[in-house]
């Protein structure tokens, strides 16, 4: 197998610092370059149906939450992770492109719902075959089917690991 920089970077802390063991830096660099590699190509991918990744998020999450497609503000801010304050100006964005819209809350005088559009639900439905498309593509240039779903499955491990600290 060829070298790559994680390994020019380990080989040098293994030039000056012999007594390091350097696996888990190899493993997390080559999972953040990974990572910002990948998050540059969906960036790109998701800009063809003029969105960035952040909206696309907004937009998954309803189409994920199932029919009618609706949820309120505070339920996407808690599943993106995201401030009152960040969400409004994603929401803001994707209402003027038409994509979604505000209703008032049936249950709820003083609550939203923010709704998925007809026009919101083809841009994701494509935004989101596009970019698995492209996940695929990456992935299945460097592993099998086989190895894939072994990689998923020891990042699920320490991902969970992570998650107990």
């Amino acid at each position: 197998m060829s070298k790559d920089p994680v390994d020019a970077i380990t080989a040098q802390w293994a030039a000056v610092r012999p007594d390091l063991q350097t696996v888990p830096m190899a493993v997390y660099g080559r999972i953040y370059r990974i990572a910002r590699t990948m998050g540059d190509r969906m960036e790109r991918e998701y800009g063809r149906f003029a969105i960035s990744r952040g909206e696309f998020d907004v937009l998954s999450t309803l189409r994920r939450s199932g029919e009618p497609y609706t949820l309120s503000p505070r339920q996407l801010s808690a599943t993106l992770m995201l401030t009152t304050g960040g969400m409004t100006g994603r929401l803001d964005k994707l209402e003027k492109a038409g994509l979604l819209r505000r209703e008032p809350d049936p249950h709820d005088r003083r609550g939203l719902r923010v709704v998925l559009s007809d026009k919101g639900l083809k841009v994701i439905d494509e935004a989101v075959a596009a970019g698995l498309e492209v996940q695929r593509e990456v992935l299945g240039a460097g592993l099998d089917d086989d190895q894939a779903q072994q990689l998923s499955e020891l990042l699920k491990l320490l991902l969970a690991a992570e998650e107990k600290h």
